[in-house]
């Protein structure tokens, strides 16, 4: 008969119970998030670093996962807004297909194609508040 499995709990404290797994590793969350949102919307590495600011080669190795976004640096702040304007996306056409069409298509409220707009800050923070409008109305 096998013995039971039973897990050591590293507290003193009189309660027992299992132990809590660890935090995950947030700039690893948000990389892959960066990545998995890019990998939906069919965009290039290059798109990715100009989104972010970041060179080809840095995109390259975050597509490898052989880096990081940095918390202390901008393209943290823009990957998280790349990830938030996917998600307000994916939540209006709900459809990877979609969300690239209406990418790559004229916006007239736009001025531009909303692809075009990412690889600048600003752009970016305009097609997410058109998102944002948008999902308001829903």
């Amino acid at each position: 008969m096998a013995k039971p499995i039973t897990t050591r709990s590293t507290s003193t404290s009189s309660t027992s119970g299992p132990t809590p797994l660890p935090a995950p590793d947030r700039r690893k969350v948000l990389t892959k998030a960066v990545v998995r949102a890019a990998r939906a919307l069919d965009l290039s590495q290059s798109r990715v670093a100009a989104a972010l600011g970041v060179s080809d080669p840095t995109a390259s190795r975050m597509f490898s996962e052989k880096y990081w976004l940095d918390p202390g640096r901008k393209e943290w702040e823009l990957g998280a807004l790349f990830v938030r304007l996917f998600r307000s996306l994916d939540s209006i056409v709900a459809s990877d297909e979609k969300a690239r069409a209406w990418l790559a298509g004229e916006n007239r409220a736009l001025g531009a194609r909303p692809i075009d707009l990412l690889a600048r800050a600003e752009g970016m923070v305009r097609v997410l508040h058109y998102l944002d409008s948008a999902r308001g109305r829903i």
